[in-house]
């Protein structure tokens, strides 16, 4: 039987002897001592049990799965059962080409997803009754921090010199959202009120209000004359909504609210114990220079088509650094695609539809109870009830022995959601547990707060209704996009290896895909099973006493390392120690973590090689020794080596009282031959979606857990629902207790099919992958830095800064060019101006690597022509990249070169190649003329500047 590794790892015998004799190596024995520097190295085999193969890990994890018991989920609070139309889950959930593309950054090779996404955001504006909404959040609790930040962030100057710093939370909100706000405020000094938001009366202290739509007990208020009142007194207001029953009730826009936000699970995204599901956010236009995460806007190409691209603030971790509105790089793209297909497929009928059967169900319960007898709180509702006077600890019994979980909210009260999937039957077992039977009834929505505005009416939610054509709608945006299954992507810093088809299987199994993430623990052993020993095994990668789950990103991830630092100085009264060192060459997201958890950011530099200044950290930790806080320190570095001084700097910060962050960015260059722990790092994060195998989805999900020595391990998250963490946890980090816990199955998955072997050798043909592509390009670029001996980690960037000055070419001309050859772009301009940072990951064959490099060396060939004068400066095959087959077969050829040398420049396009469908995307006309909403066909035919 072949072994997974096998399938997981490119180059075969015969290809890695080929690879490393390019290098000038004798074997990967040799390339990783000159590459890895002695002192660090592990020098044992992972502690880590022996790989199964694929067979044996599918019969596995079925097993595990089937230690789940999926009772029918009553639950709510934000997660509700729902229904994924089956041909959204074979053709995007299931689907490679979907799950395995990037963040749309090249938007020229992301005009399907962008289209998806730009559909998500069309239906949260429509629903919402705002004017502006991104491509999604990670959660709802996270989307409701977000809100209050932004609010804080707007505060006007007088407001900020008049300490107005107070942020009233209903306390009727969901409490995870409650927590998340907690541990966001403490930070950024905001005095939390928490109350009844009917009885609250501002005052001249409060910048802004957070209130449930319907709250957490179910009810539907029109807050309409509240939140006039407020926003008199100058006081901004977010409100926490439920999507499905938006389709029925009036919209907070139209109440006046200035942001709305929730969850889009329960359109048609499954509940995973957690997530990964879309948070959506929508606010006013006055906003959209401060909104969080990303904006999918409107634009046109160089032919003056039109095109979509992402907006405004599309990299402004990196260029914003610590004054970014968001730490915030990506969310949760594939589940935002989900949610909006799920609005194509049904249209506005269809989703009425949904929402009514929803609201009848509540209805009829509600009248099946008082007619037994049975005291219901639950007045105006849309799809929860809320039961009161009961004896709760009787109910569960008899509730549970039926397969059924409701939310208890004390002794004496509980509380019953209803969702898509529920049928009368359901209502008859819930009903029976109460000694009930249900009863017609007539809606519990008052004529004040019944939706007058139509929903889901632009013309892309009234199409697609039959499977045929939604078939082949959503194969048409696929076709559109770059992903994994045409080439591979070189993103340096991304790590985009193969997500195995094995390791996904068990994200669609029931057993884990159907359950509640505040579902009894002893109904998840199943979960918590796989959750104890995949905790295990990251504390052996990593060297670490403990590990949290619960960072549901890696954005997250690094906040809530940060956190915990915060936490352990704070625990030894410590307060003062406040200073956090950054060096420049950090990820962008660093300093704006960092500012998100109360520090204060110090930057220091690099060496001419790239490296920390170990002289200048030592000046400035001495320094700061009083209050120093931490460093946050990437290995190897984000410049592609192993730095040599990596102990040295740990223990300069540790002998000034501060603690090691490491940014798990570059793992894959770790597992097995180093860890975080044996470098001197107390904490790190990990990124699931680069190093374990979780796909990119075209901008989310992610995965950030984080590790953390013994003495961080008491400060670990936990979450108001469900006990997780250390004995002095800090708030929880996201909505769930184990975050998207549905995807931690695949990185179970690529640990227990690899095993400590195969995990070692996934590393070790990483870093020989990248060397060989040093090695092939030498001579046609220069590699910017190396290591001691003259090699690179798993990632290397390529010097194009002469290009500029010689021939007028940018790195961006260089990615749109790569496009033509079928190629996603390494990363431009990061974390050098002018450069490109490639990583190949261990996945990618010799064949790949060469055509990849093939394409770069032709590249340099056509500068080459620009730099000898045989080329024109300002009209060429890069100027001009990408061409489109609009572009070679219909238009007025007038460039200075030929049509096939722009579509096809080296043999291997000839038997497939992958045509761009828009020219290079104008960015700065679709910021000057911001469209976030699906245009109508009209208002695009002609597109003028």
């Amino acid at each position: 039987m072949i072994p997974f590794e096998r399938r997981h790892i490119g180059p075969g015998a015969q290809e890695q002897q080929e690879m490393l004799k390019a290098i000038g190596v004798d074997n990967i024995a040799t390339l990783i001592d000159r590459t890895i520097p002695a002192q660090i190295r592990l020098n044992r085999e992972l502690n880590i049990a022996p790989a199964l193969s694929e067979q044996e890990y599918l019969k596995h994890i079925t097993e595990l799965g089937a230690k789940n018991k999926v009772n029918k989920s009553f639950i709510g609070l934000g997660y509700h059962e729902t229904i994924v139309p089956s041909p959204i889950l074979r053709n995007v959930l299931e689907n490679p080409g979907w799950y395995t593309a990037y963040t749309p950054y090249q938007a020229e090779i992301a005009q399907g997803r962008l289209e998806a996404l730009l559909n998500f955001q069309t239906m949260v504006i429509e629903l919402t009754g705002m004017d502006i909404a991104n491509a999604s959040l990670l959660d709802e609790a996270t989307a409701a921090a977000e809100a209050m930040i932004m609010f804080y962030n707007s505060r006007s100057r007088a407001d900020i010199q008049a300490g107005r710093n107070k942020f009233f939370i209903d306390a009727n909100a969901l409490p995870q959202s409650i927590d998340v706000m907690t541990g966001r405020a403490i930070n950024l000094g905001i005095e939390l009120v928490i109350g009844d938001a009917s009885s609250f009366e501002a005052d001249a202290a409060f910048f802004g209000v957070f209130i449930q739509y319907p709250n957490a007990h179910g009810a539907i208020t029109d807050w309409s004359n509240a939140i006039a009142s407020w926003k008199a007194a100058g006081i901004q207001v977010a409100v926490g909504a439920d999507i499905l029953s938006l389709v029925l009730l009036k919209s907070p826009g139209s109440m006046g609210a200035d942001v709305v936000l929730g969850s889009a699970q329960r359109f048609g995204v499954p509940m995973g114990y957690g997530g990964p599901h879309a948070a959506f956010f929508a606010t006013k236009e006055d906003y959209k220079r401060n909104l969080p995460g990303r904006i999918i806007g409107v634009s046109k190409d160089a032919d003056d088509n039109q095109a979509l691209r992402m907006a405004l603030q599309t990299r402004e971790q990196h260029i914003k650094r610590d004054k970014a509105t968001s730490n915030i790089c990506t969310a949760q793209a594939l589940l935002a695609v989900m949610a909006s297909m799920y609005a194509v497929y049904h249209g506005p009928d269809g989703v009425r539809a949904i929402a009514n059967h929803v609201h009848n169900l509540a209805c009829q319960a509600v009248a099946g109870l008082k007619a037994a007898g049975v005291e219901v709180a639950s007045s105006a509702f849309f799809d929860t009830i809320h039961v009161t006077g009961v004896a709760c600890a009787s109910i569960r019994t008899k509730a549970e022995a039926a397969g059924l979980n409701f939310n208890y909210v004390s002794d004496s009260a509980l509380t019953i959601s209803f969702g898509e999937p529920h049928t009368s039957e359901d209502l008859a077992a819930v009903l029976a547990v109460f000694g009930a039977s249900a009863q017609s009834a007539s809606t519990a929505i008052p004529a004040a707060l019944l939706r007058t505005e139509p929903v889901l009416s632009h013309p892309v939610f009234n199409s697609y209704h039959s499977e045929s054509r939604m078939m082949r709608y959503m194969k048409k945006l696929e076709n559109k996009d770059l992903s994994l299954v045409h080439s591979m992507i070189p993103l340096g810093s991304c790590t985009m290896k193969l997500n195995a088809a094995s390791e996904m299987m068990a994200v669609t199994n029931p057993q884990f895909a159907n359950m509640h993430p505040f579902a009894p623990i002893e109904q998840a052993k199943g979960y918590h099973e796989m959750f104890a020993q995949l905790a295990q095994d990251l504390c052996e990668c990593t060297g670490f006493a403990a590990v949290s789950l619960q960072p549901n990103s890696g954005a997250q991830g690094e906040y809530a390392g940060l956190m915990v630092i915060k936490a352990y100085h704070e625990s030894r009264g410590d307060f003062q120690r406040k200073k956090m060192i950054i060096p420049s060459s950090a990820h962008g997201t660093n300093p704006a973590s960092a500012v998100m958890a109360g520090f204060e950011v110090v930057v220091t530099g690099c060496d001419e090689n790239g490296n920390i200044d170990i002289e200048e950290l030592r000046q400035v930790a001495t320094e700061l020794k009083d209050v120093l806080a931490g460093i946050m320190v990437t290995y190897p570095s984000t410049h592609g080596v192993y730095e040599e001084g990596i102990r040295e700097i740990t223990s300069i910060i540790h002998d000034n009282g501060g603690q090691v962050y490491m940014d798990g960015a570059n793992m894959n260059a770790q597992v097995g031959l180093t860890n975080p722990g044996n470098i001197g790092a107390d904490v790190c994060h990990l990124n699931l979606h680069k190093t374990f195998a979780i796909p990119h989805g075209g901008g989310g999900p992610g995965m950030g857990p984080i590790g953390v020595a013994a003495h961080l391990a008491p400060f670990l998250p936990s979450n108001p629902m469900i006990k997780t963490g250390g004995e002095q946890p800090i708030h929880a980090i996201s909505a769930a207790p184990y975050g998207s816990a549905l995807i931690l199955t695949i990185s179970y998955a690529y640990i227990k099919m690899l095993g400590a072997e195969g995990l070692r050798r996934s590393t070790e043909m990483a870093i020989l992958n990248a060397n060989y592509i040093a090695a092939r390009l030498k001579g046609h670029y220069a590699t910017l830095y190396t290591g001691a001996n003259g090699t690179v980690a798993h990632e290397m960037i390529l010097d194009c800064r002469d290009f500029k000055k010689n021939a007028d070419v940018e790195v961006a001309d260089m990615a749109k060019r790569l496009i033509d050859f079928g190629f996603h772009a390494p990363t431009v301009s990061f974390p050098v101006a002018g450069t490109l940072m490639i990583e190949p990951t261990e996945s990618e064959d010799k064949e790949e690597l060469d055509r990849f490099c093939d394409a770069m060396i032709k590249i340099r060939e056509e500068i080459r022509e620009i730099e000898n004068g045989h080329a024109d400066k300002a009209n060429n095959l890069l100027k001009n990249a990408p061409h489109t087959a609009d572009c070679i077969i219909n238009r007025n050829w007038t460039y200075p070169y030929a049509p096939q040398e722009a579509a096809y420049p080296l043999p291997y396009l000839l038997e497939a190649k992958y045509w761009a469908p828009v020219r290079r995307v104008d960015n700065a006309f679709g910021d000057r003329n911001l469209v976030c909403s699906c245009p109508s066909v009209e208002s695009y035919a002609h597109l003028q500047d």
